[in-house]
């Protein structure tokens, strides 16, 4: 049977994910004549494998999730499941994977046939040659036939190693696409929040995965009166999935590394110490090591390294999960104070640490999210390139200064367009607007050119008249909770 792309439509229970779907749809239609081969990735929890599902189901192509296990178990459970799928009342007795790829390329003749193997790197923990596998059956498979084989895998250190651009995979891949959490304004919707300060809120803890909600009993804040008791319904609750949920995660994805190590540097991130010899110093561990557990970290998706705006050969940590950096600056050190004491009463006192560290740090990336995707063309003058924390460091300048929101153009010099602080709970002033004059002075005394760069303000308790009346003459871009989440 052949499909037609604008024909499978992306079913309601799955929400957005369009360019994803229109990816995948277009790849298992393709009727050029050959074999294809598409690669799927994804932190866990993002819905990749619901997302996989949903396309099996639409096309009725074949699915398999593999299983930690032999190899021989695992050749078993495909030929059981493959007989399931194509109705044959024996199944196949295949005596090696040449045989299974070869059989699952050749199912569709010479429609195009969409073959998905869901959590394909715990099969090559089994067979560590199956990869190889794979590309001779692609050579033996020749122009007649149409599969179109579709690999999913975790961001895991495996799945890096195979799907990375200079592996074999990689190389005869015709799709790649990685499934990543939902952005904010994505999150808010998805949660069914229309307010811009609760969905900030709830943002700073659950980001963007969508399996934190079906965690979370499919529950999110009525409103933000409610934010702090639902906080105490879930998060804080020992008795909920999504209360463990980052001890768990760190643990999957660290498997047997140093999990204190990994644990303590998340924690020295959380709490603002964001460069290597700041995180070095706050764990009081060897710099071999951390440094080694910073990679482990960066490649299993949970932690990003990203140059400095003014330093551009110093590299900034940030937590990529805001739940993992809400458990380590804020729910971790209390967890068995939760266990013991009553939940209301806690949150009381932790209310603090999260509204003067989770949340400001969590703001922050918004507003250098929304410079980066959501911004007009106009408004800082030119296209944006980068949107990056800039750090002046201590010296013949004065004190240290530093700017959340550091925007950039393209081009080979990018060119600075704009210098911004973020502050969540502070109504901004004329003196956050002497500041950013004052670091832009530092700049030019540098060399930077900033004859096209604006200050900016992004506040998520507003601005005060001064403020405006300064956005009135141009002298500031000012961006508030509602220009964020509905605005350009």
């Amino acid at each position: 049977m052949a499909w037609d792309a604008v024909g499978l439509e992306r079913p309601g229970a799955v929400f957005d994910r369009e360019a994803e779907w229109k990816a995948l749809t277009a790849f298992v239609t393709d009727q050029r004549p050959g074999p294809a081969l598409g690669l799927v990735t994804g932190r866990r929890r993002q819905g990749k494998t619901y997302l996989l599902e949903a396309l099996t189901r639409v096309t009725g192509a074949f699915f398999f999730r593999a299983h930690e296990g032999t190899e021989r178990e695992s050749l078993e459970s495909l030929g059981e499941a493959f007989a399931g799928h194509t109705g044959s009342p024996r199944v196949p007795a295949w005596r090696d994977w040449d045989d299974a790829v070869d059989a699952l390329l050749g199912s569709g003749g010479e429609n195009p046939a969409p073959v998905v193997i869901d959590q394909f790197p715990d099969l090559v923990r089994q067979s560590p040659a199956l990869p190889s596998v794979v590309h001779r059956a692609f050579k033996r498979a020749g122009y007649t036939l149409r599969p179109r084989l579709l690999l999913g895998g975790d961001s895991s250190l495996v799945t890096n190693r195979l799907f990375t651009d200079h592996s074999a995979l990689r190389a005869l891949a015709d799709l790649s696409i990685t499934v990543d959490p939902f952005d904010f304004r994505q999150a808010a919707a998805f949660w069914d929040v229309d307010d811009p300060r609760l969905a900030a809120l709830l943002h700073a803890v659950v980001g963007g995965t969508p399996a934190h909600r079906s965690l979370a009993a499919g529950e999110g804040p009525t409103g933000v009166e409610d934010f702090d008791a639902w906080m105490c319904r879930t998060v804080l609750n020992p008795r909920t999935p999504l209360h463990w949920e980052a001890t768990r995660l760190l643990n999957e994805e660290a498997d047997q590394h140093d999990r204190p190590l990994c644990h303590a540097i998340l924690t020295a991130v959380a709490l603002g110490h964001a460069t290597t010899w700041a995180i070095t110093h706050h764990v009081s561990r060897p710099l071999t090591d951390v440094s080694h557990a910073l990679r482990l970290l960066e490649h299993c998706g949970l932690l990003r390294g990203e140059p400095d705006a003014f330093l551009t050969t110093a590299l900034r940590y940030r937590i990529a999960e805001p739940l993992l950096a809400f458990d380590h600056a804020v729910l971790a050190p209390h967890r068995s104070t939760l266990e013991q004491e009553d939940t209301a009463g806690v949150w009381e006192k932790l209310a603090s640490e999260f509204t003067g560290t989770a949340v400001p740090a969590a703001f922050a990336q918004l507003c250098r999210d929304w410079a980066l995707r959501f911004a007009a063309p106009d408004t800082f003058g030119a296209p944006v390139a980068t949107a990056a924390h800039g750090t002046l460091p201590r010296g013949e300048y004065g004190p240290e200064r530093e700017a959340e929101v550091v925007v950039r153009g393209g081009g080979g010099h990018r060119p600075l367009l704009s210098v911004g602080q973020a502050r969540w709970n502070e109504i901004m002033d004329i003196h956050h607007l002497d500041r950013l004059r004052h670091v832009l002075a530092v700049l030019a005394a540098r060399g930077e050119d900033i004859s096209r760069a604006k200050p900016a303000c992004y506040g998520g308790a507003g601005f005060s008249p001064r403020l405006h009346a300064a956005q009135d003459r141009e002298e500031v871009l000012l961006v508030d909770l509602e220009r964020l989440y509905h605005g350009a």
